[in-house]
């Protein structure tokens, strides 16, 4: 049975996660200066023991910055305070791992500040005052540094020159196009983007994994158009083009319309269907996505991976223009995300062709006409507007009868 719109069932919410979209909203904590100081201070350790392999150590033959972390992490052992604040930062469990060697003798860890420890090291504090815990940067600050900071010269840089330079051609003769990126939006690779005014390059992308808090995710090779290249979690690179006011998606190119020879079978037929074979055909339309502007919850939380999905012989502006007043359009106005001019296509098949390949993401919704008369709009999908346009992609060279839709990682997988 439908669905009202002021709900949603488990299965709805159970594809939003396969999307990867977080509905948790992310808790604000509320720590004083000098806790986000010892957070951060632990977490310098943490990335020391992710590198190295093993606990710092102290000794005279270690490196200055690795006998500050040893004494550092003696510190907050020691402290019960300390133990009960990092106790949710601490996967590895470094306030109670063992160290591989016994230390060197006890340094009186009551000190306020990594000055005093370097001085109990027997170094000049005066030319170090940079490792002072004083002086640590809070967690936001190195997070937002670690997303765009870790870059190295991309040594095969020439081969993603050229595609670099085309695509600055593509934007300026309108063959590509720019779309502000929706927060936390699928990232595949291949995809373009623009972040704070630098074209990038998903070049490569690894295997899914799940992550603790049961969330999709997987590593990226990351190249821009300065010769750099970083290697991040998607979901750092989500972040960070969600901070980024100005981020845009790079369209794929415009391959031109969908010609009248473009011949394909529907998922699930056993034989070619010609959208062209019928009178109807229209001399030019356009297939259109639109997302609602609907302001019920639902909707509104999850409105970057909702669409609805249609195809039309008019004009798209003139179609949605009393979406308001239409159950089709869910009772709100709506956005026009991307349009495909068509050519010479039967406008009903192709439309139940994407409709019937994407179904299993049809949001089921049912709502009240102006009559009180129950309707249920049938074109809105759960899928993200990349997907889509890989779909319509395959429409054009007529093999998306190879491919299926995998709501695992909202991606087409070939059969």
């Amino acid at each position: 049975m439908a669905k009202s719109l002021q709900s949603t069932t488990d299965e709805d919410l159970a594809l939003l996660g396969e999307l990867g979209i977080d509905l948790a909203p992310e808790p604000l904590a509320d720590y004083s200066p000098r806790e986000e100081r010892i957070i951060a201070g632990f977490e310098e350790i943490e990335r020391f023991v992710l590198a190295q392999g093993r606990l710092p150590q102290q000794g005279e033959d270690r490196d200055i910055f690795e006998r500050l972390y040893a004494v550092r992490l003696d510190r907050l052992r020691e402290s019960e305070e300390c133990r009960t604040l990092l106790e949710p930062f601490d996967p590895h469990h470094l306030l109670t791992a063992t160290p591989d060697i016994s230390p060197s003798p006890a340094i009186d860890v009551e000190a306020q500040d990594d000055q005093a420890l370097l001085a109990a090291l027997g170094l000049d504090t005066t030319a170090n005052e940079i490792t002072q815990l004083t002086h640590v940067r809070s967690r936001q600050e190195i997070k937002a540094a670690e997303e765009v900071a870790q870059r190295n010269p991309c040594l095969d840089f020439e081969q993603f020159q050229p595609l670099f330079k085309q695509v600055q051609q593509d934007l300026k003769s309108g063959a590509r196009a720019t779309l502000k990126y929706q927060d936390n939006a699928q990232i595949n690779r291949g995809d373009l983007f623009i972040l704070k005014g630098q074209k990038i390059l998903v070049a490569a992308a690894g295997e899914v994994f799940t992550t603790d808090s049961g969330l999709l995710n997987h590593r990226l090779r990351v190249v821009y158009d300065n010769g750099t290249e970083s290697d991040l979690l998607m979901r750092s690179l989500q972040r960070a083009l969600n901070k980024d006011k100005t981020s845009r998606r790079i369209t794929t190119p415009d391959l031109g319309p969908l010609f009248s020879q473009t011949a394909l079978a529907p998922q699930g037929e056993g034989e070619l269907d010609n959208l062209t074979s019928s009178p109807d055909d229209l001399p030019s339309g356009y297939i259109y996505v639109l997302r609602s502007q609907s302001d019920v919850p639902f909707i509104a939380e999850n409105r970057s991976v909702i669409h609805k999905i249609g195809v039309t012989g008019g004009n798209v502006k003139k179609r949605i223009a009393n979406a308001k007043h239409d159950p089709t359009y869910l009772l709100a106005d709506v956005e026009i995300v991307a349009t495909f001019k068509l050519s010479h296509i039967n406008p009903k098949k192709l439309e139940t062709l994407i409709h019937r390949f994407l179904s299993a993401t049809r949001l089921d919704v049912e709502l009240q006409d102006r009559f009180a008369i129950p309707v249920n709009p049938r074109e809105w999908f759960l899928v993200p507007l990349e997907a889509i346009e890989v779909v319509i992609e395959k429409i054009k060279d007529g093999t998306l009868d190879q491919f299926r839709y995998d709501r695992a990682t909202a991606s087409l997988t070939r059969l």
